[in-house]
């Protein structure tokens, strides 16, 4: 199975990336399955339910969050009815929504997908991301008679090692772990000793002629002058639609190969 993961969705441009152009980018990488971060879609801070439709409308199988899971208050409702949205799997246990799910791919095989926040640098402390993964990991193990045929770990985090240690964590477990939040594609995606595709950053699909996906004015003259003048706005160029496609075995669920995408935009193209 051909699975793709599309980093944090910026602003506009990200969006209008995803509705022109993700349908003949899977086509043309024969994609099986499909996963989107929106965490930043709406304005650059969390998702409505409408851009989550958007999204969901242009061909993800499912949308993660994360940290800016419910800055956007419509979202609150909606994720309750829309089951193929998740928020952070390790949120309080009253928080709306669920972190992880099974989904249906091509030809009928099920994936797990699972969502969940780092604690290393992060605004506020989470409930443990690793006990939280194990959990999900436990209950649907992969394999071809088993609950499902792959499994898709967004780990949402600052810092590189926590997100390493996750993978770690998952080899043998997952089929992908891709780390999200910080926006920059990572140059280490890789099949880890135990089978599980891995990469420490999916990057973002956004703009990138701009300060982590937003327009560069206001965060240089903080940076500079550590004086803040107007709101972030995100970067309205071409974005570069940025992630990892991962090929798994159907009977194991573990990934046979992993490449980088780079789609558009500024940065150089990555494909297989």
């Amino acid at each position: 199975m051909r699975i793709l993961f599309l980093g944090d969705v910026m602003g506009r441009a990200g969006r209008a990336a995803i509705s022109g152009r993700l349908a003949g980018l899977k086509d043309s990488l024969r994609v099986d399955f499909c996963v989107v971060n929106g965490e930043n879609a709406s304005g650059g801070m969390g998702l409505t339910a409408g851009h989550a439709q958007l999204l969901l409308d242009a061909g993800a199988d499912v949308v993660t969050l994360g940290d800016h899971a419910f800055d956007q208050k419509d979202m609150l409702g909606f994720i309750d009815k829309e089951p193929r949205v998740l928020r952070p799997i390790n949120f309080a246990k009253d928080a709306p929504g669920r972190g992880a799910g099974v989904f249906s791919a091509s030809r009928g095989r099920k994936v797990l997908v699972a969502q969940v926040l780092g604690n290393v640098f992060m605004r506020r402390a989470y409930d443990d991301p690793f006990s939280a993964l194990d959990g999900a990991l436990r209950a649907y193990p992969m394999g071809a008679m088993a609950g499902v045929q792959a499994a898709v770990v967004d780990f949402h985090a600052e810092a590189t090692s926590e997100k390493m240690a996750a993978g770690h964590f998952c080899d043998g477990r997952a089929s992908l772990v891709v780390g999200t939040h910080t926006h920059v594609p990572t140059a280490d995606a890789q099949v880890l000793p135990r089978g599980t595709g891995y990469q420490t950053d999916a990057g973002m699909c956004g703009d990138y002629d701009s300060i982590i996906g937003m327009d560069k004015a206001e965060p240089m003259r903080r940076f500079v002058t550590g004086m803040s003048r107007d709101r972030f706005t995100p970067a309205m160029g071409e974005a570069t639609l940025s992630g990892v496609l991962v090929e798994t075995n159907d009977q194991t669920g573990l990934a046979q190969t992993v490449w980088p995408i780079r789609d558009g935009g500024r940065l150089p193209q990555a494909a297989p």
